[in-house]
């Protein structure tokens, strides 16, 4: 499987993905930390993966995405944006609003 292919697969499969350097609970910069705050702040679980663990998704992402910076989060396949926009949207109450739309879409799916 190619790089890629990988990365296809990886949005694919999880609704709220935030690519970024760390994990949450040991972010590895500043804005890592920001952003996955803002993300687990609104209650929902989501994926991650730390690109200083897969140097290979962390050349090949900034290129598959056009987004040239980390974090990056992305929601239902869709590229949300990097710290900045993500604490935008937590700060407005939009981001909760997506992830809770999201959330109770994979509840209902469920049951």
């Amino acid at each position: 499987m190619s790089v890629i292919d990988t990365i296809k697969e990886q949005i694919e499969s999880n609704d709220i993905l935030l690519y970024m350097k760390g994990t949450p609970r040991f972010p590895q910069c500043g804005f890592s930390s920001r952003a996955s705050e803002a993300v687990m702040s609104c209650g929902a679980r989501f994926a991650f993966v730390n690109i200083l663990e897969s140097p290979e998704i962390r050349a090949e992402l900034p290129k598959y995405a056009n987004w040239p910076t980390f974090p990056q989060l992305w929601i239902k396949g869709e590229l949300i944006g990097g710290c900045d926009i993500i604490a935008e949207m937590a700060a407005s109450g939009e981001l909760k609003e997506l992830i809770d739309s999201v959330a109770v879409a994979d509840d209902s799916a469920e049951g």
